[in-house]
């Protein structure tokens, strides 16, 4: 268990994100939810606080907060952070998973440089703004980051030039900051591959997946994947029990990178 350890999670209200703060809350972590989405913030106070009853800090009235949150402005970034630490007095953990779910923007020759900007910012450029923000508090708590990339910083389809980019640069990001933030703050990242969120949405967009026996088959962890994978190796790097590990991309897929596919 986390003894009440506070981490702060970018986009953390739907998807992936939300598989991670409920995972997280679920092991007695603090969770402060950052993200745009008002509804979808407000569904996770509703929600995740009755999935965590009985299981971390019950009764804890500072165990899930939301904050409204444009990770792409600065200033908003730093307000953020800076109420968080008021409000908590500590800043353990924090986890850049912001980013624009959909990769495809279409052909290289049509997509706008106001595009590519957005994909960036939202991603990458926030990454850089949470951390730059957070740094000289994590470093008191010897805390720890983990930036939250993709299997397509690794390999591609065509017309997601924009995300992949975004993708590679927090690989890259990660190492860097490794270097520059140790040995006080460990920072690692996840690239996810393909994990189901139709469930982890805001009531709104809420759906249920319809995987095929093919989908599944052509993992070779024989499924695809789900938040709670993701929230189990965050939980990991955040804990003691990664204390050697730094500077690393742990890919998160089932084995399809390591799959070799021919044509038939």
């Amino acid at each position: 268990m986390s003894d009440g350890k506070v981490v702060y999670i970018t986009g953390g209200a739907q998807g992936i994100g939300r598989g991670m703060a409920l995972g997280l809350l679920s092991r007695g972590y603090r969770v402060v939810i950052a993200d745009l989405d008002r509804e979808a913030g407000e569904a996770c106070l509703a929600e995740l606080g009755e999935c965590v009853k009985g299981q971390a800090a019950p009764g804890d009235p500072e165990a899930l907060s939301f904050q409204q949150v444009d990770v792409t402005d600065e200033d908003q970034v730093k307000t953020s952070l800076a109420e968080t630490l008021t409000r908590h007095g500590r800043i353990d953990g924090v986890i850049n998973n912001a980013a624009l779910a959909d990769p495809f923007l279409g052909p290289i020759e049509s997509l706008t440089l106001e595009s590519w900007h957005k994909v960036l910012d939202t991603s990458l450029t926030s990454t850089f703004l949470t951390t730059k923000h957070a740094a000289q508090t994590l470093r008191k708590s010897q805390g720890a980051i983990i930036n939250i990339a993709s299997t397509r910083a690794l390999q591609s389809e065509p017309d997601t030039e924009a995300y992949a980019a975004s993708k590679g640069g927090i690989v890259a990001l990660t190492h860097a900051l490794a270097m520059s933030l140790g040995p006080a703050v460990r920072v690692n990242a996840i690239s996810p591959g393909w994990i189901e969120v139709g469930e982890w949405q805001k009531p709104s967009r809420r759906q249920t997946a319809k995987l095929s026996v093919e989908d599944h088959a052509q993992h070779p962890a024989g499924r695809v994947g789900e938040p709670r994978d993701i929230a189990s190796m965050a939980a990991f790097l955040l804990s003691d029990e990664a204390g050697f590990i730094t500077g690393q991309n742990f890919v998160v897929d089932g084995g399809m990178t390591r799959k070799m596919i021919y044509a038939e």
